[in-house]
């Protein structure tokens, strides 16, 4: 071929892409029983781990911009798992928070990890899991490098 660089086995996104694709489906069944998309589990984690915070600081997160995190958290309100409201010291700013129904799946939701490691038959030995960790700091890496491209 003419175009090495064009076929789908040199491209560096691709796996990434495939890989990404394999895990969310791996989730479904997860994130099915709890009633929540892929993207809504991950609004769900950001809020478990700091609530009562910005749209803003919640699209920074998860490195989406605002108007895509916008009409993703009013569904997630409907489904009665968040809350939405100005903040009081800056009108611009809309504070979001889970309520009883949100906090209450993180109880469920903490076993979805696990169940994704045993569904990939990931040997968990102490030295597979430097191995995962080290390859989760080398994505991070990546996504470090890739921010200012995306701006």
């Amino acid at each position: 071929m003419e175009y090495e660089q064009l076929k789908l086995e040199n491209q560096l996104c691709f796996p990434f892409y495939a890989v990404s694709r394999l895990i969310i489906r791996a989730y479904q069944v997860d994130l099915d029983a709890l009633g929540i998309t892929y993207p809504q589990y991950l609004v769900m984690m950001v809020l478990w781990e700091n609530d009562n915070i910005t749209v803003n600081e919640i699209a920074a997160k998860l490195i989406l911009n605002t108007n895509t995190i916008t009409p993703l958290l009013k569904r997630m309100e409907v489904m009665g798992l968040l809350q939405r409201r100005q903040s009081k010291t800056d009108q611009r700013k809309v504070i979001v928070s889970l309520t009883e129904t949100g906090l209450a799946m993180k109880d469920k939701a903490a076993q979805i990890p696990l169940r994704l490691m045993e569904k990939m038959k990931i040997d968990t030995s102490e030295q597979n899991i430097q191995g995962m960790v080290g390859l989760k700091n080398k994505l991070y890496d990546l996504i470090k490098l890739l921010e200012p491209i995306d701006k």
